[in-house]
């Protein structure tokens, strides 16, 4: 999917734990399948109804597998109802249902057709995790470098150089900035939509 590159082919985030899956699939086989396949690198939970979803979702929760047919509450209403609550986790609709233009308007961060391989599920999945890694880094550099651009327009170039903490500032933003070019030239950046 994305050249076989993962920041999680380690299984390990950075904050040193797995990533959390939640599998939402009322097929209790399907469920079970998907969270086998995904046994080895990552956390995972099975919901086998949009209710029981609503129940367990949390804030600890990296990347949702959710059906979108499913009795009762659907997988739109559970997007929906994850989206209200402003939780930031990466939501896959995962489905047997063919898509169709309503989905560009679905708060959702990827759409796959089942039947799904084990290649394609931990794919999917790690590109999920990345994209949000990868964001993430953008965000803190933007932050970062929009705080040294008020500093240099507030400070005098010679006070700046002679506090320690602009030099952190400074630092900080090398080291970022080498990272996320470095998930750039892996990535291929053109090929993918990486804010998503």
């Amino acid at each position: 999917m994305f050249n076989g590159y993962s920041l999680y082919s380690s299984g390990v985030n950075d904050s040193g734990d797995l990533p959390s899956v939640l599998i939402v699939d009322d097929e209790e086989r399907v469920a079970e399948t998907y969270a086998l396949r995904l046994r080895d690198g990552y956390e995972t939970e099975i919901a086998r109804s949009g209710e029981e979803a609503l129940q367990v979702i949390d804030e600890d929760v990296d990347v949702i597998l959710l059906d979108r047919r499913m009795p009762g509450t659907t997988g739109d209403e559970v997007v929906e109802a994850i989206r209200n609550r402003g939780l930031d986790c990466r939501i896959i609709m995962l489905t047997a249902v063919d898509p169709d233009f309503d989905i560009t308007e679905m708060a959702i961060d990827d759409y796959v057709v089942k039947p799904v391989t084990k290649e394609t599920l931990k794919q999917v999945v790690d590109r999920a995790l990345t994209i949000s890694t990868y964001n993430e880094q953008i965000q803190e550099l933007n932050a970062l470098k929009l705080k040294r651009n008020v500093l240099e327009v507030e400070l005098e170039a010679a006070e700046l150089e002679a506090t320690d903490r602009y030099q952190r500032l400074e630092a900080e933003i090398d080291r970022l900035e080498s990272e996320v070019e470095s998930m750039e030239e892996t990535l291929d950046v053109e090929q993918y939509d990486l804010f998503l």
